[in-house]
């Protein structure tokens, strides 16, 4: 990455954190309360160093085999640099048969969404000595080829995770349609924070995190109540392959 290339990533960075902050005072909200996450798919390892080191805590990745490749490198290019790592999540759809290296790669699972699953990564959780942070992913607009759960099996699901010594719920997230209907992506996003805020009612209030938003309406989002936005190619620029 040439100097020019790392200057206009920490530009895009400042200007995508100038725009939360804009939205969440929209809404009445502190702009700390939003964390941006930088989906880093098909990015290479040395575009993260830079986003981190111009001060992104928070990366992201949809596929565990290609994590599994990348974060060594970002790792030590980060420790020579005498930075500590971001935290690290995961947010593609997730096979039952990578829950061991997703549990012991990641920060958070974002896309928890079948009881299965759950008790896999709990499983290897608690092998790997680790207690992991998982969100819940709902499938709002009833979706095939979308991962998440249907709002409906929203309570058994949590019911399920909460009896699990390996896993933290720190959350939800959602994944809406692809649309430019502003007025359709608002009503998602009010229906996950809705389904997070009836659940703290009844008792769930560490249910504290609505992932929600990505490039293209993460400004909505966050007048919705999002606490974090997944930013990919808005953030770090075309992706590789």
């Amino acid at each position: 990455m040439s100097e020019a290339e790392r200057a206009a990533l920490a530009e895009r960075l400042a200007g995508l954190r100038e725009r939360i902050a804009a939205a969440a005072r929209r809404a009445g909200r502190a702009p700390e309360e939003v964390t941006l996450v930088g989906v880093a798919k098909r990015q290479p390892a040395e575009r993260v160093v830079w986003a981190v080191e111009a001060g992104l805590g928070d990366v992201a990745e949809n596929f565990v085999q290609e994590a599994r490749d990348k974060w060594p490198a970002v790792r030590e290019a980060l420790a020579a640099r005498g930075l500590a790592p971001p935290r690290f999540h995961f947010v593609g759809r997730l096979q039952t048969n990578k829950a061991r290296i997703a549990a012991s790669l990641f920060d958070c699972v974002q896309s928890l969404d079948r009881p299965e699953l759950a008790r896999e990564l709990s499983r290897r959780a608690e092998a790997a000595g680790r207690r992991l942070e998982v969100l819940l992913q709902l499938n709002l607009g009833g979706e095939p080829q979308k991962g998440g759960a249907a709002p409906a099996d929203l309570e058994a699901l949590l019911a399920a995770c909460t009896a699990l010594p390996g896993l933290a719920v720190a959350g939800l997230m959602t994944v809406p349609e692809e649309s430019a209907d502003a007025a359709l992506l608002r009503r998602r996003f009010a229906q996950l924070r809705e389904l997070r805020d009836t659940l703290a009612r009844a008792g769930h209030e560490g249910l504290r995190e609505l992932s929600m938003g990505m490039s293209a309406d993460f400004e909505l989002a966050i007048e919705e109540g999002a606490t974090q936005v997944r930013i990919g190619t808005a953030l770090f620029g075309a992706r590789e392959g």
